[in-house]
């Protein structure tokens, strides 16, 4: 917990833009330190599913009487695990992640390895929406490397692994957002007025 001299030398705008933060600040420090601490972790859960807190927060205290120390025991064993597929695994098998969050953790630990499952990039590849159905791990491992593939060949090559992600879904909210406004929003519902 920061103490109130490093509160006040902190700027706090860099939390505005949570993944700028993570892309820029706590990548290159797990990079750097191999560790993280349970603020910078939350701020990776938040990022991908902030309805999610609570869970993960639960989840990790299953586990240890804090989550400072439920963190730093996760971190150490992704970080020992010795693959990618061994590092998903640790966060799915043994902790209890789906592959949203854990792909989410693991795209900022490893950026250049992982990237996130996310349903606007399913949909921006026509494919994979049902790869949080499946219940066998090496299943799901088979179709996040596929999906993983798909990310960095569906995107502009000269783009990160990060930055095709972020492609892939600006692709598929500007034909979303395209479609709605050509449809007038039809797909929401009109109020309906009741007289008293």
């Amino acid at each position: 917990m920061p103490n109130a001299a490093q509160n006040q030398a902190a700027d706090f705008r860099s939390y505005y833009d949570l993944e700028t933060y993570l892309f820029d600040t706590v990548s290159p420090r797990f990079a750097k330190e191999g560790t993280l601490d349970a603020f910078d972790f939350f701020c990776i859960a938040i990022w991908k599913a902030n309805r999610a807190k609570s869970k993960v927060a639960k989840r990790l205290l299953a586990r240890h009487s804090d989550l400072d120390a439920a963190v730093r025991d996760l971190v150490r064993m992704i970080a020992a695990a010795p693959s990618p597929r061994d590092k998903l695994q640790v966060l799915m098998t043994e902790w209890g992640f789906l592959l949203p969050m854990a792909s989410a953790i693991l795209t900022v630990l490893y950026p250049n390895d992982f990237t996130v499952y996310d349903f606007r990039v399913c949909d921006a590849l026509g494919d994979f929406h049902s790869l949080t159905n499946r219940i066998q791990f090496q299943s799901i491992w088979e179709g996040y490397e596929r999906y993983v593939a798909a990310v960095r060949e569906k995107a502009p090559a000269e783009l990160s692994l990060r930055d095709k992600d972020r492609w892939l879904w600006g692709r598929s909210f500007q034909i979303e957002l395209l479609q709605d406004i050509a449809d007038e929003f039809a797909r929401t519902k009109p109020e309906v007025k009741t007289e008293v």
